[in-house]
C-alpha cells in the first residue's frame, strides 16, 4: 500500500488539486486526465489530506468537486503503485484488505462529512470508485455525456466504498440492486430521473453551472448552511456507518477470492470471465 503517516504530496504526484477562489469556493480537481482520473490508494490519501485542510478553513464556504479531461473518474487505476495487497496467508491478506478498505472509508468520511456543502461536476465516465466519490457530494450536476456504473460484480468483487448504499438511500433499494448486481451503465438523464443527479447540462455549461450553485450556497450564512447539511445528513445517513463496516468485510472477502483473480485476468485479456463462486 502506501505510507499512511505521510502528510506530504510530492511535487508532480498530485492526483487531486485544491484551489480556493476569492468568492469562498474550494475547488477540488481530479488532475490525472491521462489515466481518466483513475483512483488509487494514493488518491484516497490525498482526498483525506485535502478534506482536513478544508474543514477548518473559514474562507471556504462551499466545495466544487470537478475533474480535468474527458472523464470524471473511470474507476480504479490499475497502473498505480501498491494496487494489490499481499499477506502471509489468505486470512492475513483478507485482514489487510479489510483494514485497508476501512482506512479508505475513513478518508471518504472526512470528505463526505465536511461542514461545507460539496457540489460535484461530472462529465464522461463516472465508474466504480468515481461513481462512489460523486455520490458522496451533497449536490451532483452532470454533463449530457456522463455515464454512470458500478461494474464491480462483473470482475468478481463487492462494491468497495458504499456507492450501492448511497444509491439505495437516494434512489431506492431496487435501483441500487439493479445497478450494483448487473453493472449496467446509465446515462445522465436516467441518473437525474431516479434522483442520483440534480441537474443535467451541456458539456460546455458544466463548470459554470456547478460553479453557480456553489457560489449561491457560498453567499448564504455559513452557520445556517452547515447546520442544514448536518441535519439532513443525520436523517439520510442513519445506519450508514454499520452498513459500511459490512461493506468493508464483503469487499475484503471478495477481493481475495479466486473469482476476483479470474475477473481481473479476464478483463485484462478482454475475454468473458468464468466464475465458480470460490
Amino acid at each position: 500500500m502506501i505510507d499512511t503517516l505521510d502528510r506530504r504530496v510530492a511535487e508532480g504526484e498530485e492526483r487531486i488539486r485544491l484551489d480556493v477562489t476569492e468568492s469562498g469556493i474550494g475547488v477540488l480537481t481530479l488532475c490525472r486526465p491521462d489515466t481518466l482520473n483513475g483512483w488509487s490508494w494514493e488518491s484516497s490519501r490525498q482526498l483525506g489530506l485535502l478534506a482536513d485542510r478544508i474543514r477548518f478553513d473559514e474562507s471556504v464556504r462551499a466545495v466544487l468537486l470537478r475533474a480535468e479531461g474527458r472523464a470524471f473518474c473511470a474507476g480504479i487505476d490499475v497502473t498505480a503503485p501498491g494496487g494489490a495487497i499481499t499477506g502471509r496467508s489468505p486470512a492475513d491478506r483478507t485482514h489487510q484488505y479489510y483494514e485497508g478498505i476501512r482506512w479508505v472509508h475513513e478518508r471518504f468520511a472526512a470528505f463526505a462529512r465536511l461542514p461545507q456543502p460539496v457540489i460535484a461536476a461530472v462529465q464522461g465516465y463516472c465508474l466504480g470508485f468515481g461513481f462512489e466519490l460523486a455520490l458522496m457530494a451533497d449536490i451532483r450536476i452532470a454533463a449530457e455525456d456522463a455515464v454512470f456504473a458500478l461494474p464491480e460484480t462483473g470482475i468478481g468483487v463487492a462494491v468497495d466504498a458504499g456507492g450501492d448504499l448511497r444509491i439505495a438511500r437516494d434512489a431506492g433499494a431496487g435501483w441500487a440492486k439493479l445497478l450494483a448486481l448487473t453493472g449496467r451503465r446509465i446515462d445522465a438523464p436516467t441518473a437525474e430521473r431516479i434522483g442520483l443527479i440534480q441537474q443535467v447540462v451541456t458539456v460546455g455549461e458544466l463548470r459554470d453551472s456547478a460553479g453557480a450553485v456553489a457560489a449561491e450556497i457560498a453567499a448564504n450564512a455559513p452557520l445556517a448552511v452547515r447546520a442544514v447539511k448536518r441535519d439532513i445528513d443525520a436523517f439520510a445517513d442513519a445506519g450508514l456507518a454499520e452498513a459500511l463496516d459490512r461493506t468493508a468485510l464483503a469487499a475484503a472477502l471478495t477481493l481475495t477470492s479466486e473469482d476476483a483473480r479470474e475477473g481481473y485476468a479476464a478483463k485484462a485479456a478482454k475475454r468473458p470471465p468464468s466464475f465458480e463462486g470460490a
